[in-house]
């Protein structure tokens, strides 16, 4: 999964070309990249606290307004954004031609989408009894699946890494055969909604494939984001009176949604890092101003047909997001690379690098222990105990990957 993973160390082509960018290693990827996971981690956590004040939870699907966790998803699609264009000029290097590339682009969303699905599935709607165990035991072995299956090896025969591998995958399509849904217990496991990694896989499939047909111009780029704008305000509330296939490119407009973020990351890479007439470092601030005061405008031109809404993934809740995210990586690459304060962006490193791993920590922590019905003290689910609660256990999760790391667990797409 390097374009999620870890794409701030980048080997151009020698030959430069349009949208590649220059070797470098830019830190402020990384850094916003553990930033979120990190608060990612805490509002998932904060969430089941009570007495919170409202703008630390998700705002209700029907109120016209975002809060502060409802930016935390378009931060990391941004960021999956930011990730292509360093990915695919590294793959460029390496010498993969056009059909492996998009093969190892189809391959990395197709992962996301299995992922999703399968922890989807067992937030609800299953049938332990049909099964035959635990939902949480089933959650457990398929994380124990997912780490075997997308682990990085190192052994010195590759083989161990290929038999383990296989293990993985007979271990997965295992659980998905037995899995059961329904009060009868005749339903398997179906997409539902994706769940956020699904999510995430469409966009990155999406943006990967608009990056590859505008060949990382700017300019074309700038259109297919707002052709997917476009696309969620055609289709939006019409597609019950159209043809099926209109109503099937209709049923992906939250998808096209999703997509302009990661293509405001896009962007905002190029406009940051790839070589445009020699762009100095302040010209490159005003247009990236210039983008993130086009996106606000639009959100802002939107919203009276359409509102803010992360549930309903409205276009104004996309912008709005997308603005802050550029104006955010703006902030943090003056700090970090420009001004060189790095000191503090060494904690994020293990988990920017291995988003995948700390991403499903929390949720076999959570199945771990409903497995073996071990809960928090009430204390610790209301009021400023349950805040600092939070805020330690996500701190102690990014902790929890770092020493993974050091045992060779990491996940890659």
């Amino acid at each position: 999964m390097n374009s999620i993973t870890h794409p701030g160390l980048a080997v151009a082509p020698p030959q430069a070309q349009p949208g590649t960018l220059p070797a470098r290693r830019v830190l402020a990827i990384d850094a916003m990249r553990g930033l979120t996971i990190l608060v990612m981690i805490f509002v998932n956590a904060l969430a089941g606290v009570r007495g919170m004040p409202a703008w630390l939870d998700h705002a209700p699907a029907e109120l016209d307004g975002m809060t502060f966790p409802d930016v935390v998803f378009p931060a990391f699609l941004f960021i999956v954004g930011m990730s292509i264009p360093f990915a695919v000029a590294q793959r460029l290097a390496a010498g993969d031609g056009a059909w492996r590339l998009q093969g190892h682009m189809l391959a990395r969303a197709t992962g996301l989408l299995v992922l999703g699905v399968f922890m989807v599935n067992a937030e609800g709607g299953y049938n332990e009894a049909a099964m035959g165990m635990s939902i949480h035991l089933w959650s457990l072995l398929f994380y124990a699946a997912a780490i075997l299956l997308w682990n990085v090896y190192r052994f010195d025969h590759p083989a161990w890494g290929k038999a383990l591998r296989l293990a993985g995958l007979a271990l997965l399509l295992w659980l998905a055969t037995i899995y059961r849904a329904g009060p009868d217990g005749n339903e398997g496991l179906t997409p539902q909604w994706w769940g956020i990694l699904g999510l995430i896989g469409w966009a990155y499939l999406y943006a990967s494939l608009c990056h590859t047909l505008a060949r990382g111009r700017l300019l074309s780029l700038l259109g297919a984001l707002a052709a997917c704008v476009a696309w969620y305000c055609v289709s939006h509330g019409r597609a019950e009176a159209w043809s099926p296939l209109a109503r099937l490119l209709a049923g992906q407009a939250e998808n096209a949604i999703h997509t302009a973020i990661a293509l405001a990351g896009v962007c905002t890479s190029l406009l940051f890092f790839q070589r445009l007439d020699g762009n100095a470092g302040a010209r490159r601030y005003a247009l990236a101003a210039a983008l993130a005061l086009t996106l606000a405008g639009a959100a802002w031109l939107l919203r009276p047909y359409f509102g803010i809404s992360k549930i309903y993934a409205t276009p104004s809740w996309a912008l709005y997001s997308a603005a802050i995210c550029v104006l955010l990586f703006g902030l943090l690459y003056w700090l970090i690379d420009l001004r060189q304060v790095q000191g503090w962006t060494g904690f994020f490193r293990p988990a920017a690098a291995n988003p995948l791993l700390a991403y499903i920590i929390p949720y076999i922590v959570y199945a771990l222990l409903q497995y073996l019905h071990i809960g928090l003290p009430d204390a610790l689910n209301a009021g400023l105990p349950g805040l600092l609660w939070s805020l330690a256990y996500a701190v102690a999760v990014l902790y929890l990957v770092r020493g993974l790391n050091r045992l060779q667990i990491r996940l890659q797409l």
